[in-house]
């Protein structure tokens, strides 16, 4: 048209918070990872196969959900032990997506194998799921350490969010398509065994299928640092040192994770036993509790990502804390089961905020060049926190004869203690570092002992 102007096409909000070269196909495959992990966590850990374990694989002995978190413990403890090592390889070779490979496919496997696990085979499924979960574990630590390579240090909030919320939405695609795998069959005659092999069988599929893009559009940015390697308790030894003399606020928040995601923990691998045991939900209401908890996770984590990049990381996680407090008062005092369902909302919009807030955080205060090492030692954090805070809350109720309300008062401590430490630490201090960070002179230190 004559006399028209035409204007450049404004960037969009997605575009505005990737780093130069990172394409929006990129976020969405980089995204697509944690839609992909969380069918395995939904489905194998927190409601098909945990439960299907306990009473038919373990045939309902008192045992069984003792052996179940047994080998759990297991599996994270060998991640604290080598995640580190891990890390430290990813980053001197330069091949974080190759490692993000070989434990998918780990994963993927494993998965797939616990559809022969039938009544009385305790110790094959022990030593399959502890080998899925370990894989699991590894993922989900490389995956979070592209964010900092993706996104511009002031969208690393946001762009987490994304991951987390799109996650969620992942989690509830594979339950719901579970669920109506185990219904339809139990309706049609089917027992136990048949269906949740199925299930199994679906859930790896789905892990393999959604994780493809991941493979195919995600690029290793960083190059190699060529750093020198120890052997995995040497290279943890030497890691926990490091974060003392060099990054104090890092070590710091390594801390305030390892106490806040154990209050999470206990959520995660509990919530179901004490929706049962404390307020007397059959299975059904407690299959609607984990969409209701998923539904608020995603919201909270799509939404509070764009607070946190405004607000700064270190009050956003603060508020997010203050919010599991407030969480954990009112589940303790619901004794009406409409309170329990508001716990259940707040339970859900903390957990996908405070998960978010962490994972960013760590990729504002790692140096580049040693992301996924520092995302391992974030790793090594929430996998202690994993041993840790469900045995507390299994201990106290072994202790106060069943008391599964004072148990969960007490996992609120964990989330106090994590509020203190983060008080400690200075955020502006700890970016400075960073960006001040010599990694020729640290190099020569490592090589030194």
């Amino acid at each position: 048209m004559t006399g028209s102007v035409r204007t450049a096409p404004q960037p969009s909000a997605f575009t505005n918070a990737l780093r130069p070269g990172v394409r929006r196909r990129e976020l969405w495959a980089w995204a697509m990872y944690d839609f992909a992990n969380s069918g395995y966590t939904t489905v194998v850990l927190t409601t098909v196969f945990n439960s299907y374990f306990v009473s038919v694989v373990a045939q309902g002995r008192s045992w069984g959900t003792l052996a179940l978190t047994a080998a759990l413990s297991v599996s994270y403890l060998l991640v604290m032990f080598t995640m580190p090592s891990l890390g430290a390889y990813a980053d001197a070779s330069g091949k974080k997506r190759r490692v993000l490979f070989l434990s998918t496919l780990g994963c993927v496997a494993a998965t797939a194998m616990l559809a022969v696990v039938g009544p009385g085979a305790v110790l094959l499924g022990l030593v399959i799921l502890a080998v899925s979960n370990y894989c699991y574990c590894v993922g989900e630590s490389v995956i979070a350490a592209f964010l900092p390579e993706i996104a511009q240090p002031n969208a690393l909030g946001r762009v987490s969010g994304w991951g987390w919320g799109f996650g969620y939405f992942g989690g509830m695609l594979a339950l719901g398509f579970s669920l109506y795998i185990v219904t339809s069959l139990a309706a049609g005659g089917f027992e136990a065994p048949q269906y949740v092999a199925i299930v199994m069988l679906f859930t790896a599929g789905l892990f393999a299928l959604s994780a493809l893009p991941s493979f195919l559009l995600l690029h290793d940015r960083s190059l190699p640092n060529r750093r020198s390697r120890s052997a995995p308790l040497k290279q943890l030894k030497h890691a926990w040192r490091e974060t003392s003399g060099f990054f104090p606020d890092f070590r710091l928040l390594l801390i305030c994770g390892a106490f806040y995601q154990a209050g999470i923990a206990v959520v995660v691998t509990l919530a179901a036993v004490y929706a049962n045991q404390a307020m007397g939900f059959t299975m059904a209401k407690t299959m609607l509790l984990v969409f209701v908890v998923n539904i608020a996770a995603a919201t909270g984590a799509l939404t509070f990502g764009h607070f946190q990049d405004r607000a700064g990381h270190k009050k956003a996680l603060a508020l997010t804390l203050m919010g599991w407090i407030l969480m954990v008062l009112v589940a303790y005092a619901a004794v009406s089961e409409w309170i329990f369902w508001i716990a259940a909302g707040l339970a859900g919009l903390c957990m996908g905020t405070s998960q978010s807030a962490g994972r960013a955080m760590v990729g504002a205060l790692a140096p580049q060049g040693r992301l996924a090492e520092f995302y391992s030692l974030w790793t090594f954090a929430i996998q202690l926190a994993a041993v840790v805070g469900p045995f507390t809350y299994g201990l106290v109720t072994w202790l106060t004869d069943g008391n599964h309300r004072q148990a969960l008062l007490v996992t609120g401590l964990f989330f106090v203690a994590g509020l203190v430490v983060l008080q400690r630490l200075d955020f502006a201090r700890g970016v400075k570092v960073r960006d001040t960070y010599s990694l020729s002179g640290h190099e020569n230190s490592l090589n030194e002992e």
